[in-house]
């Protein structure tokens, strides 16, 4: 009985095996563990160097630290086909300087988070938290920059 079980289950462990070995991706390299660019229950502000682009977020979440998170980013440089960054602003701010936005999120503590950028030619350069105490929970606002010389192949119809 064991030899039937041990044919019948062994191939199906080296198909699943096979399947799942292909999708291992390392961990991200975010510099030394020790590198938060945060302490618990502080704001922070950080951003990546000119023409650098945030690639992955890094947070752990302590509840003995006051239910926050210590948080840590890593920055590569904007691919070459993109262009040069000509302007990066928070995005808070009307770029036309007619209209101030209030755009925290989550728009208010204790809130779900939903942030997106919407066009192709824009990325997150760095990002900028409060921290309530009295929440616990936190407020972000971003930097964005606008990507120039990118020759789009799609145009609208």
């Amino acid at each position: 009985m064991d030899l039937i079980l041990l044919c019948v289950f062994l191939p199906l462990v080296t198909v699943a095996w096979g399947q799942y070995g292909d999708y291992y991706y390392g961990p991200y390299n975010y510099g030394d563990n020790d590198e938060w660019v945060n302490v618990y229950r502080q704001g922070f502000n950080f951003q990546c160097p000119h023409g650098q682009v945030i690639v992955a977020v890094r947070s752990v979440f302590s509840k003995k630290e006051g239910s926050d998170r210590l948080w840590n980013y890593a920055c590569m440089p904007a691919a070459q086909s993109l262009g040069e960054p000509t302007e990066c602003w928070w995005e808070e701010i009307n770029r036309a300087g007619t209209e101030w936005l209030t755009t925290e999120y989550p728009g208010h503590y204790g809130e779900d988070m939903d942030m997106m950028m919407y066009t192709y030619d824009y990325y997150i350069r760095g990002a900028t938290t409060t921290f309530s105490a009295v929440d616990r929970d936190r407020q972000w606002k971003f930097i964005v920059c606008r990507m120039t010389e990118y020759d789009c192949p799609f145009q609208n119809v």
